[in-house]
Formats: structure tokens, C-alpha cells, sequence
């Protein structure tokens, strides 16, 4: 699908149909790879607080470094460009902070019930420094993804039910506040950007700025309408011709919507919840709480980040440039989403490997 929804854009823009697919290829071949290593990795290295820290210190260095001296792309500084090829700092905190987060929860779990805010504070300060730089890019779209991740495996990590509760009304009535302070004064608050005010706009009514800020949702639903149940054909889709911008990035379910109808759509997102279930799943049955958070927060970022690129392409949510996990064009995407397919299969067969040792001392005593 990277290879139909791009061939027209990469014509057009490199004179080769191939050049984004080959290039998504060669990202999945290292991704692959990468996984297998994180895979094969000791897991006592993981709990290792030397390698965290040194982790958790290059990727502050990569955001600090794009604060101040990073190349603005597509509105934001987001991008590190080497040898032609670009990856995103943001995309590598995502899994940073689920490492760390796991690291720090699992060894201070009655800490946290006894004392909440002293055991939260040192994870906090590095989780809002790496926020902060994120929405500075500006990156909302990756900043909330984060907080979100980051909030549920707080919540996760054995904190008592009336805290979770009230973590979960403040969320939900600051997002409603947000929207209702942007529908009321708009481009007179000062933290409002004008392009982030326009995004606003084309949520509550596209097609009264279809020429503007809402020209991608409509044609999104031209696609969608277009595809219907079965689709057109894979490689038949109008919409990627320079209709729908970024066709093979955040709106590649637009494409696959055209050119696979419905029924391609729903395939792909019933794998997608499967494999999130089954992290969960994972998780919840992993007897090491270091595994079992760690689970929780790639099974949690994941599900953040699809719904957030869905509810953008049906407008259910502002557009906020986050792409579909798995499936749109992307190396630090995809690189970042395999290494942390590797970490759930470390700690499944870590988990599997403890328990068969469990089983083996029961059957010789």
C-alpha cells in the first residue's frame, strides 16, 4: 500500500514509482532486524540503569539538539537529516519513556501507594523535559501520544482507584476546556498558533474551508466515499494523484479506503486490535512487573497512536499528522514500532522460559 498510495507522488517528485517503496523496505528489513536483536537481547540488560540512562541522555541530547539548531520540515523541527535519510528524536522518546517508566514503576511499587508524589517526581521531570521539547517542534500530534502512554502507565502501576479516577476527569474536561476556549476566543489565545486554529476549523466544518485548512479531510471522505464496501482496485485510487496531500503517510487509510473498500479497512484494523489485545494480553500475564509495564505501554502507544490517525482521517479528531502504525511511510516509525514488537517478545519468552523452569523444579521435588 506504501508502494500504490506514493507511485504518483514519487514520479512526480523523483522521476521513480518505486522510490518511497524501496526505501519503506529497506526500513522494514532493519526494523526487522533491529527486533530480532531486542529480541535475543538478556533481558537483565534491560534492567540494566547504566544503559537506560545512557538511552534516556542521547535521546534528551537528539531533542535539545533539534530545539536549537534543527531544519523546520513540513511546519515543524522534527527531522535529523543523515546521509539523505531523516528520523524523528519524538518517535524514539515514545519507547524511552516506556523503558524507563517500566524501570522506575517495578522497582518502587509500594513507594507508590505510600508515597505517591515523591516516587512520580524523578520520572515526571525527565517525562515533561522530552514533552516540553515535543511541543516546541511543534509535534502535538506526538506530544499527546506521550502523555497519554505515559498517563496510563502511571495509572497501571498500582496506584490506588480513586487517583485513577480523578487523573481520568481532569483528562477528559481539560481536552473539553481546550475545545471549548479555542471554539470561544480562537486565534486571540496566545498559545493558538494560526495553522493549529485552521486544523480546529476544518474539525468542526471542512467543507467551509475546503480550499484551506480543510482540503485534506475532504478529500479523505471523497476516497472513503469513492472506495465504498469493496473498493476500486489496488492502484485505481484518484485521491493519491495530488488531490489528498500526504496519501502515503497520515492519510494512507484514505487510500486503502478507495482502493480496498470498507472491507480492506476493517481487515486491517481487526489484525491491528488483535495484535494490541495480544500485548495486553502479554502483559497482564507476565509474573515480572518490569515486563508486564512495559507491555502496557506498547500496547497503550499503539492504540493511542491508530486511533488518533483514524479519528483524524474520519474527522472524528483534528488532523495532527500522526501516522498508522504498521502501515503508512515512515523509518523512524517503523524502526521504533519493531523495536518494540522485540521488547514484547522478550518479555513473552522470558515469561515463558520462567515459568517452564518453574514447572521443571515442581516435577523434580
Amino acid at each position: 500500500m506504501v508502494y500504490s498510495a506514493s507511485s504518483y507522488v514519487a514520479i512526480s517528485q523523483h522521476n521513480n514509482s518505486q522510490f518511497y517503496f524501496t526505501r519503506q523496505a529497506a526500513f522494514v528489513i532493519l526494523g526487522l532486524i533491529t527486533s530480532m536483536i531486542v529480541f535475543l537481547f538478556k533481558y537483565k540488560l534491560l534492567k540494566n540503569k547504566r544503559f537506560l540512562v545512557g538511552a534516556s541522555g542521547f535521546v534528551a541530547i537528539l531533542l535539545v539538539y533539534l530545539f536549537f539548531f534543527g531544519k523546520i520540515t513540513n511546519g515543524a523541527k522534527g527531522w535529523i537529516f543523515i546521509l539523505g535519510f531523516g528520523f524523528q528524536p519524538a518517535e524514539f522518546a515514545k519507547i524511552v519513556v516506556i523503558w524507563y517508566f517500566a524501570y522506575i514503576f517495578s522497582k518502587k511499587q509500594n513507594q507508590l501507594v505510600h508515597n505517591f508524589k515523591e516516587t512520580v517526581t524523578p520520572p515526571l521531570t525527565l517525562f515533561g523535559f522530552y514533552l516540553v521539547l515535543i511541543l516546541l517542534q511543534p509535534d502535538v500530534g506526538g506530544a499527546a501520544i506521550l502523555l497519554v502512554t505515559g498517563t496510563i502507565m502511571i495509572l497501571a502501576s498500582g496506584v490506588s482507584t480513586k487517583l485513577s479516577a480523578a487523573v481520568g476527569a481532569v483528562g477528559v474536561a481539560l481536552i473539553g476546556g481546550i475545545l471549548a476556549l479555542v471554539r470561544v476566543f480562537g486565534m486571540s489565545l496566545p498559545f493558538l498558533e494560526k495553522y493549529q486554529y485552521d486544523r480546529f476549523l476544518a474539525f468542526w466544518d471542512p467543507f467551509a474551508v475546503s480550499e484551506s485548512a480543510g482540503l485534506q479531510l475532504v478529500n479523505s471522505y471523497y476516497a472513503l466515499r469513492r472506495g465504498g464496501i469493496f473498493g476500486v482496485g489496488i492502484g485505481e485510487s484518484i485521491q493519491k494523484t495530488g488531490y489528498l496531500p500526504e496519501p502515503y503517510t497520515d492519510f494512507i487509510m484514505s487510500i486503502i479506503g478507495e482502493e480496498m473498500g470498507l472491507i480492506g479497512i476493517l481487515v486491517i484494523v481487526a489484525l491491528f486490535s488483535l495484535l494490541i489485545l495480544r500485548i495486553y494480553l502479554v502483559g497482564i500475564r507476565a509474573k515480572d512487573s518490569f515486563g508486564s509495564l512495559i507491555c502496557i505501554g506498547i500496547a497503550t502507544m499503539l492504540l493511542v497512536q491508530g486511533l488518533v490517525n483514524l479519528g483524524g482521517v474520519i474527522g472524528l479528531m483534528p488532523i495532527t499528522g500522526v501516522t498508522f502504525p504498521f502501515i503508512s511511510y515512515g523509518g523512524s516509525s517503523t524502526i521504533v514500532l519493531t523495536i518494540s514488537i522485540g521488547l514484547v517478545l522478550n518479555v513473552s519468552a522470558t515469561d515463558k522460559k520462567r515459568n517452564q523452569q518453574v514447572l521443571e523444579k515442581n516435577s523434580k521435588s
